[in-house]
């Protein structure tokens, strides 16, 4: 069906509150943007819990560290969802990795593709020993005076049926379902998938069950050669492990322990 609007989504959610309300905009300048605006608006913001934007196209659509997002439009799922926690600000990783278990799950559902996780927040394919960029995570977060997570947009982007010429090029090599699996994906079902799994994922953690040890086992990262770069600084180790908050705990040739809240991480060959 691949009709991701409202009138053709809604009826198929099953999904108790994520997607409710649901908003289909062909184009639009970022799905994350649209949201964190709304959230602004204390007089909308408790009944936003759990909307979804979904695009078509994005013409200022980014990732992590500013990166622009490229897709041509019709061939990847892009969207936001937005979410109120009410949890410890140092907890935020947890939404990352929710929608990263999700996402992994929901393709894995619907196609032969094995997925993989980067940290912090990407999704992936390995392709003959070389893992190869399908998607990501995009979590902006407001902090409240209590230091607490008042709301957070999280947005993914998956590139779905892109073909092998439209893939942008970039540093980790980047691919798309179509042209790991061979064949093209519904997007409409894997939205549905996808957000199934990210209402179980979510409501997983709210009851304390932490998403931690699920997300690590999916990590490609972990047993690595990396560098992890943060701002002019670069630091180069083994990643053994994550903490109970997801943060990256890597080991340098000293054999000191850094602990890494944030950073552009790239595997060593």
């Amino acid at each position: 069906m691949d009709d991701l609007t409202k009138t053709a989504v809604l009826p198929q959610l099953k999904t108790k509150w994520i997607g409710r309300p649901y908003a289909y905009i062909e184009t639009i300048t970022s799905t994350n943007d649209l949201l964190k605006q709304r959230a602004a608006k204390a007089s909308d913001a408790e009944q936003l819990h759990g909307a979804v934007v979904v695009t078509d196209y994005q013409s200022q659509g980014r990732g992590r560290l500013g990166r622009r997002w490229q897709a041509l439009p019709g061939t990847a799922l892009l969207l936001s969802l937005l979410l109120r926690p009410d949890w410890p600000a140092a907890q935020s990783l947890w939404l990352t990795m929710i929608a990263g278990l999700a996402a992994a799950e929901a393709i894995e559902a619907l196609t032969v593709v094995p997925i993989s996780l980067k940290w912090p927040n990407d999704v992936g394919i390995d392709i003959d020993g070389i893992w190869h960029k399908v998607g990501g995570v995009l979590v902006e977060g407001s902090v409240g005076a209590n230091g607490r997570l008042q709301s957070a947009v999280v947005g993914m982007g998956l590139n779905v049926n892109m073909t092998a010429a439209q893939l942008p090029a970039g540093i980790t090599p980047v691919t798309s379902l179509l042209v790991a699996g061979g064949e093209m994906v519904d997007r409409q079902a894997l939205l549905l998938a996808f957000l199934a799994r990210m209402e179980h994922w979510y409501e997983t953690a709210v009851v304390g069950k932490s998403p931690v040890a699920a997300w690590q086992k999916r990590l490609i990262t972990i047993g690595r050669e990396v560098q992890v770069s943060q701002g002019d600084e670069v630091l180069g180790g083994t990643a053994v492990g994550v903490d109970q908050w997801g943060q990256l705990r890597l080991q340098t040739a000293d054999s000191t322990i850094h602990t890494i809240t944030a950073g552009d991480v790239t595997l060593r060959a």
